[in-house]
């Protein structure tokens, strides 16, 4: 029998892939966005505004599940009004959706909040869920953030966050712009290249969403695969899976300058990374079914 799941922020990329996969299951998906009340392709999507009570409060009544999204992109340039925004926008929005599920007269079972594997810094020590934190601004984000959806202690739902990786996918996510860059011949090692990046197939993120709304998992998961790469191992993969050979090297002090100028972003995106692990759910018996960086390249490109 079909479920009601609502996705606050689901119009992005990870988000809209959540909402396909569990209407293809026969459940019920509205979506949450700041864009206009429509229904397209068996989604129904109504309009908030992530910080304020509204109509949409209703939605939430009765669902079964509620899957939280929402945060303004960290890919830009960490100016103090960026930051602010970056940081607000996650507080907020955990903040409405606690006060609307406490409201409730039928609290929906799971409250599932979106999280990130940033929490750990930049580190090439092995980090599971109980690694210890880093220490940037990204980090203080992650950390407010983590505080903020366990503060409250909601009686009649659980609560789960997921850590979640760099997400490989068709049609956007983390791979498209690496992938336009090696197609030019620009896929070379960035930085020293010994940045980690903690890697997992879109398919396999979904079924851990589904394994944490489906049954009795509570606390926090790092949602990435078990096999992460350097950076120099995941360009030169991709390369291969593209048919491209050797690429010239981005040193760290060009990506710094093409990124604050070019791409108009923060450089530690790029050159910054970190080796996860998803300790719980091996531990809980979670199959994956992309475990390879080369199949899954291949697959995707």
């Amino acid at each position: 029998m079909g479920r009601r799941y609502i996705l606050p922020g689901g119009s992005g990329f990870l988000g809209a892939s959540l909402a396909r996969d569990l209407v293809s299951r026969g459940h019920e998906v509205t979506v949450l966005t700041r864009g206009a009340n429509r229904f397209e392709d068996g989604i129904s999507y109504v309009y908030w505004d992530g910080k304020t009570l509204g109509d949409w409060k209703e939605e939430i009544n009765g669902a079964d599940g509620v899957i939280n999204f929402t945060g303004r992109s960290v890919n830009c340039l960490y100016t103090k009004k960026n930051r602010k925004e970056i940081l607000s926008s996650r507080i907020d929005s955990v903040r409405v959706l606690h006060q609307v599920i406490r409201e409730c007269n039928e609290p929906p079972e799971v409250f599932v909040q979106t999280g990130s594997l940033a929490i750990f810094g930049d580190t090439r020590e092995v980090c599971d869920e109980d690694a210890p934190h880093g220490d940037n601004f990204s980090v203080e984000v992650c950390q407010r953030w983590e505080e903020a959806f366990f503060t409250e202690n909601l009686s009649e739902t659980r609560q789960s966050l997921l850590r979640i990786g760099f997400v490989l996918g068709r049609d956007g996510g983390a791979l498209e712009p690496l992938q336009k860059l090696a197609k030019y011949g620009l896929g070379g090692t960035i930085g020293s290249g010994k940045q980690y990046i903690s890697w997992l197939h879109i398919d396999d993120l979904n079924a851990m969403f589904r394994e944490v709304l489906t049954n009795e998992k509570e606390g926090i998961y790092n949602a990435t695969g078990p096999n992460p790469v350097t950076n120099h191992t995941f360009m030169k993969t991709l390369r291969t899976a593209i048919g491209k050979g050797w690429s010239p090297p981005a040193p760290a002090p060009f990506v710094r300058l093409g990124a604050v100028l070019i791409m108009r972003a923060d450089p530690s995106l790029a050159l910054t990374g970190r080796n996860c692990i998803p300790r719980r759910f091996l531990d809980e018996g979670f199959h994956f079914k992309h475990t390879d960086l080369v199949e899954t390249l291949r697959e995707l490109t």
